[in-house]
């Protein structure tokens, strides 16, 4: 596929500039929300082998592995599942995968982390993911969709500001249209400049009750922050979704 006919999150979560802009990402703080999640949940880390769908370069999945679980990683981007299986051992793997087709195992639980959701321009797309979620669970499985709070992320948009890393500059300009939050992306290395995106369909906690209804999986517990705190619609820093499979 050329680079013309790439979508968005094809080329820019493969290339080096992603993981330069948020280099600075808290690990801390994914680190205490996986162990509030583990905990909440009552997983078992002999026993729960743990789908993390969108991995990334599997920050999450390295540290729910070094607490004991079997995990398997999966994303499309290349370049960050050739970083993350520097990490991959007998109970930790990675694998290049689209999200949007059902993966071949069954889970215990399935996480899909840190706003890795809603990139598709296609309601559809969006929805396949879903289904890849209730395709890997088993019976009574556990399912967790950790998405921006959509209202206060609208609400409070910072229109434009300036990055700088690595001695090269990241310009950024935001605006929510047509029912996306976009993020425009200058970069500025050396003498030369490139452009990349990012575009995140704005989905509230309706529009999810409904997808995880019409997928058949039963909502069961909404969290509006990694501490686990109540879901606040204007207030709430995160929407953490929690849901079984009831089949």
């Amino acid at each position: 596929m050329t680079k013309e006919h790439q979508k968005w999150f094809q080329s820019w979560f493969n290339t080096h500039y992603y993981h330069i802009l948020y280099k600075n990402r808290d690990i801390k703080e994914a680190e205490l929300f996986i162990s509030n999640l583990t905990y909440y949940l009552n997983l078992v880390p002999e026993k729960d082998h743990i789908l993390d769908l969108a991995c990334g370069q599997g920050r999450h999945s390295k540290y729910l592995n070094s607490l004991g679980y079997k995990v398997t990683g999966i994303d499309l981007s290349e370049k960050s599942i050739k970083n993350a299986n520097k990490y991959s051992s007998e109970s930790l793997n990675f694998e290049v995968h689209d999200m949007r087709n059902v993966y071949q195992n069954k889970y215990e639980v399935v996480l899909n982390l840190f706003t890795s959701f809603g990139y598709f321009e296609d309601d559809n797309d969006n929805l396949k993911v879903v289904e890849t979620i209730k395709a890997s669970l088993n019976p009574n499985g556990i399912g967790v969709i950790d998405f921006m709070n959509s209202p206060k992320v609208i609400k409070n948009l910072i229109a434009k500001n300036t990055y700088v890393g690595n001695e090269i500059t990241f310009n950024l300009n935001r605006d929510y249209s047509n029912g996306f939050v976009n993020k425009h992306i200058e970069v500025l290395d050396q003498k030369k400049i490139f452009k990349y995106k990012e575009r995140v369909r704005a989905y509230t906690f309706e529009d999810f009750r409904l997808m995880l209804s019409n997928a058949g999986l039963d909502l069961i517990d909404c969290f509006g922050s990694y501490n686990l705190e109540p879901y606040k619609k204007e207030d709430s820093d995160r929407l953490i979704l929690i849901f079984i499979n009831n089949d």
